[in-house]
């Protein structure tokens, strides 16, 4: 499930197991996820490769971040 695997993204950067427990679809990746901007790159980065898309930076809108469904949902227009 997509959602499974972007928890699983933040958990990986993050180096911190409990965030598979603790992150839902309704969890802002910044704020719940804790990622700082390096981390959010790297994010970005994990998700283009693992979905074969790419994301423009200069046009990606952070309102995307503020839940991981709403992020999922932002993936599947991408690769659509």
């Amino acid at each position: 499930m997509l959602q499974e695997k972007i928890i699983g993204f933040i958990s990986e950067i993050k180096e911190d197991p409990d965030l598979l427990q603790q992150l839902q679809g309704s969890s802002d990746v910044l704020n719940d996820g804790g990622l700082d901007s390096l981390q959010l790159i790297n994010f970005i980065l994990r998700v283009e490769d693992e979905f074969n898309i790419e994301i423009d930076f200069d046009e990606f809108d952070m309102v995307h971040l503020t839940s991981i469904d709403t992020f999922c949902h932002f993936i599947e227009s991408q690769s659509a």
